[in-house]
């Protein structure tokens, strides 16, 4: 397949291969070692897309990540993947790829009309537009934005892909593989140290591979593979190819995102499409290199305008030519070393401006001798051609020369890659002697290097790599032998930046966001000039390429308008993560039922076998209830199950209420500080039920706490509220009061633990136990906890009760959880025990008037619940202070009631708003509403709780439940909460 601009020789491919892949539906050939961009620029395609907001034609500007217009959709159906950096993107054989944001082709675009709207669509236009008439915002203008935003359409199928995460940890971690990177982790590497090298390319090497120099007497790529062979030969160093590390955080953590199957069509079995990696290193070594700057002159986003060093890498690398006549426009030594070896492989030079008067003669004699023209001291003032470059217009001693291109390469120094140097709060400073910002204060253990650090000369950078090396490996303890410098002539790197050409034409800061240098000076104007203000105002430097090649540009055109410094000026704060990722990185295996795997009670198998019916309770799958042969409906299981309770004995599997572990010498004095009641003075071998409050006064959760030894407390919580509750006690401790002495753990998963309940509950463990434990009421009465060996099985024994009836709680590893339930189902076989699912429970502790998860909603307090006593008068609490405040001790809250229907036949809903029985239903007559409802066997009519306003002093009274989503109007008789055994008799028993 014919590949116009491919050149005969060079590069770095395998041209033994092709690969085939189609672009807007149409074939093309590649090689192995190719990038999309530069297939596509080999098969002579030059337009890629549009551009956002003017839909101008864009082409390929850059050979990196720090790309801005050839953005391209990847693939189609499922892994539909749009936005991605053609320049990024390793050829695979069938790659599927389509332009975007242009329809119904880049080069004859729709929107393109756009255009003639651009003197409405300056910077911050959005402010000021779309503001009338007012009701057109919803109909029209919304529908209409929406419809424009974006680039790139995602695909609405489910991805088939999976993403996994992984930790890994180092000595040195080293985030490039250019010539500074690459002699740093040689260098480390060669004490002993546990090095890991980042490469977010598919080949080590960095500039290395786009630049013909010799390093040690050989080409620099052979240097390159000797390199990378010692290193894959070392036993503690590991190579992360197609690994881009994208954040800093505390603890010299990194996050990286490692491509592991983008460059094929799709992962192979069992084998991810991305993994995030959470690197711990000890000493980091940033050597990402650095951006080469663009220059802003009028028409500078036309396709063709490219930058320099990425025309040296399209060249020398990948064996291609964006075009057949090629123009330079620099301010720097560097654009000459890329006209250099553009002449040597064979291609036309029509001229090279600069716009520095002087410049060495070692830099133009060879462009010279070759016949190409030279203008120093001139600019390009413009670029012209439909829809690719056709011309350029420079300026010489105030002529306009005009001369015929296709190509023009621009050069104008390198701002180093500082962007992970600031991530926790460092800011870069402006260095005149390189024309950039360098890093300022770094992480913690990181040290730049390199270009990184705005030393770009190619021998500074490989002494700079040897030393660091050998400087952090020692630093951490490595033993480290002088070893010679790897030999490399530093070649000329001078700039003298030119920020801005002035002309007529649209000249773009940002192209990939269609910043102008007009939007610049609209925004210094109106007064948004502080960088940060800038940014946002006309959307500078947002979107996948951050400002990769435009925040710089945009603050020396702010600080030349302000009369600033760039020292003053500044430069925004960078943020992680310094690199797109996938959000489907980000959430890795943690999707669909991942996302919270669903955990299994140790009885799971048991409660199938017994005919359970599950729910989802929290995390967990817990029985709903257990339905027996002959039995049409749940509601019959459950009225079943709640009546043997209390005739008789249940067993219930409560495992999944949480369980958490408090050891230390100041244990109960940090339970007195999260609970409102006191918990230090809890005598071993009892248990109290504890009240908590968030720091608003709120209730937090409830539940009981059980002390088992001097320093051994178990707490439980609901379910639902189990994870929220570890993580208030882990911030109460880490934060607040890190230095009581004090461990915790969440041990839900380590026991099983079943409520044993029923006046009958004490036979059925006599006869599991026998003379192992005493349970009689004088032994282990109500409130009591015992931890002691049943056989060689360690128990936990607990006299609570959730039902109001005489009740144990019996817990023992999970690994024995199967087993203890059928031995208690064996011992209560006698007693006529039956296994109760949560519906049956839920009628229990309503009928007991226990609140539950629909009373602690994260809007009640203690008193509101008819738990206002509790708080603790002798000691302070988490809430105490808060939970005075006037509007949380109105006495016009709604508190905590029990409800009956006046005519017992009718049924009570959740949800439920109360009216006075004569009131209109409206909002300013709600009195409150009803919290939880069930039907009650023991009263013989549905039952309720709510939270009704002064419902303690209406007891008695009668109000209506009104529902109208379920068309509910219930007449109603406030009671007390407690529907059953109001003296607490039973549990005593």
């Amino acid at each position: 397949m014919s590949k116009p601009m491919r050149l005969s020789n060079g590069g770095l491919l395998d041209r033994r291969r092709e690969i085939t892949f189609t672009f807007d539906g149409k074939p093309y050939a590649g090689h192995p070692g190719d990038t999309l961009a530069s297939a596509l620029m080999a098969n002579g395609v030059n337009l890629v897309g549009r551009s956002f907001k003017y839909h101008r034609p864009r082409g390929i500007f850059t050979a990196g990540p720090e790309e801005p217009n050839a953005l391209v959709t990847l693939r189609n159906g499922s892994r539909r993947e749009p936005n991605t950096k053609a320049t990024t993107v390793e050829l695979f054989d069938r790659l599927v790829a389509t332009s975007q944001n242009c329809w119904p082709s880049p080069r004859l675009d729709v929107l393109s009309v756009n255009q003639l709207f651009a003197p409405l669509f300056v910077g911050g236009f959005y402010y000021k537009t779309f503001m009338w008439p007012a009701s057109f915002w919803e109909k029209v203008y919304e529908p209409a934005i929406r419809r424009a935003a974006g680039l790139g359409m995602v695909s609405r199928l489910p991805d088939p892909d999976h993403y996994e995460h992984a930790t890994a940890y180092c000595d040195v971690l080293v985030v490039g593989s250019g010539p500074s990177g690459l002699s740093a982790a040689l260098a480390a590497a060669r004490t002993g140290a546990r090095v890991i090298i980042c490469e977010e390319d598919f080949r080590l090497g960095g500039r290395l591979l786009s630049e013909p120099h010799e390093i040690d007497s050989m080409p620099a790529v052979d240097w390159v593979a000797g390199v990378e062979a010692e290193l894959t030969s070392l036993p503690e160093v590991r190579i992360f190819r197609r690994t881009s590390v994208f954040g800093v955080y505390d603890g010299g953590t990194y996050g990286a995102l490692e491509r592991v199957s983008d460059h094929l069509p799709q992962p192979g079995l069992h084998q991810p499409r991305q993994r995030l990696w959470q690197i711990v290193a000890r000493r980091t070594i940033n050597a990402m290199g650095a951006i080469e700057r663009p220059i802003v002159f009028g028409g500078n986003d036309k396709p063709g305008v490219i930058l320099a060093s990425a025309l040296r890498t399209y060249v020398n690398r990948f064996a291609t030519a964006p075009g057949r006549k090629i123009a330079f426009f620099v301010t720097s030594d560097d654009g000459w070393l890329t006209a250099q070896d553009v002449l040597k492989a064979g291609l036309p030079i029509e001229i090279v401006v600069d716009a520095r008067a002087h410049v060495a003669d070692a830099l133009t004699r060879p462009l010279s001798r070759a016949g190409v023209r030279v203008l120093l001291d001139a600019v390009v003032s413009d670029a012209h051609g439909r829809p690719g470059l056709k011309h350029i217009e420079v300026r010489k001693d105030d002529k306009i020369l005009q001369f015929e291109v296709d190509v023009l390469a621009v050069s104008n120094g390198y701002n180093p890659q500082v962007g992970l140097t600031t991530h926790l709060g460092g800011k870069p400073v402006w260095s005149e002697e390189c024309g950039a910002f360098v890093p300022g204060e770094l992480p913690p253990g990181m040290q730049s290097i390199g270009a990184a650090a705005g030393d770009f000369a190619l021998a500074a950078c490989l002494r700079a790599g040897m030393q660091a090396g050998r400087t952090l490996a020692s630093d951490l303890g490595f033993a480290s032998a002088p070893a010679a410098v790897p030999r490399a002539d530093d070649e000329p790197c001078a700039v003298s930046p030119v920020w801005h050409v002035e002309h007529r034409g649209k000249a773009f800061v940002d192209q990939q966001n269609d910043v102008t240098a007009k939007d610049v000076a609209i925004a210094n104007r109106e007064g948004f000039r502080a960088v940060e203000h800038l940014k946002r105002y006309t959307t500078l430097g947002m979107a996948t390429e951050q400002g990769k090649t435009s925040s710089v540009t945009g603050q020396a055109l702010m600080a030349h308008l302000t009369g600033r410094t760039m020292h003053q000026a500044g430069t925004t704060r960078f943020r992680p993560p310094h690199v797109p990722v996938a959000i489907g990185a980000f959430a890795g295996p943690h999707v669909g039922k991942h996302f919270k795997a669903t955990r299994y009670c140790a009885g799971h198998d048991w409660a199938l076998e017994n005919g359970a019916t599950m729910i989802e309770a929290g995390q967990w799958l817990r029985p709903r209830w257990f339905t027996k042969p002959g039995e049409t409906d749940w509601f019959e299981s459950v009225t079943r199950e709640v009546k043997t309770v209390r005739a008789a004995v249940g067993i219930c599997d409560v495992s999944s209420l949480g369980k958490i572990e408090i050891h230390g010498r100041d244990a109960g004095a940090f339970l007195d500080r999260v609970y409102v009641n006191m918990f230090s003075t809890l005598p071993v071998g009892k248990a109290r039920y504890g009240l908590m409050l968030r720091e608003d006064g709120i209730v937090l959760d409830d539940g009981t706490t059980a002390r088992l030894g001097p320093e051994q407390y178990v707490m439980s919580t609901t379910t639902g509220n189990a994870g929220k509750v570890m993580q208030h006690l882990e911030f109460c401790h880490q934060v607040l009061w890190p230095e009581l002495d004090v461990a915790m753990a969440s041990v839900t998963e380590q026991w099983t633990q079943y409520a044993v309940a029923g006046p009958k509950s004490r036979k059925v463990l006599e006869t599991l136990l026998g003379d192992r434990f005493d349970v009689s009421n004088e032994a282990f009465p109500f409130l009591a906890c015992a931890e002691f060996f049943w056989g060689d099985v360690p128990v936990r024994l607990y006299r609570i009760s959730f039902s109001g009836e005489l009740a144990y709680e019996i817990a023992v590893p999970a690994n024995y959880g199967d087993s203890l339930i059928r031995a208690l189902m064996r011992a209560g076989a006698e007693f006529g025990a039956v296994p109760y699912g949560s519906e049956a429970l839920g009628v229990l502790r309503i009928e007991k008037g226990h609140v539950s998860v629909p009373e602690l909603n994260g809007q009640t307090t203690a008193a509101d619940l008819g738990l206002g006593k509790m708080l603790s008068k002798k000691k302070d609490f988490i809430g105490r202070v808060l939970a005075e405040r006037p509007a949380l001790t109105d006495p016009d809250r709604p508190s905590l009631v029990g409800f009956k229907p006046v005519d017992p036949g009718q049924r009570l809903r959740s949800g439920a708003h109360f009216l006075a029985i004569e009131a209109a239903a409206t909002a300013e007559n709600d009195e409150g509403y009803m919290t939880s409802v069930t039907y009650s066997p023991h009263a013989g009519c549905w039952v309720g709780l709510g939270l009704l306003k002064h419902g303690a002093a209406r007891i008695g009274e009668y109000v209506r439940a009104y529902d109208p989503v379920r068309e509910g109007d219930v007449e109603v008789e406030v009671v007390s909460p407690i529907f059953v055994d109001p003296e607490g008799k039973w549990l005593h028993e």
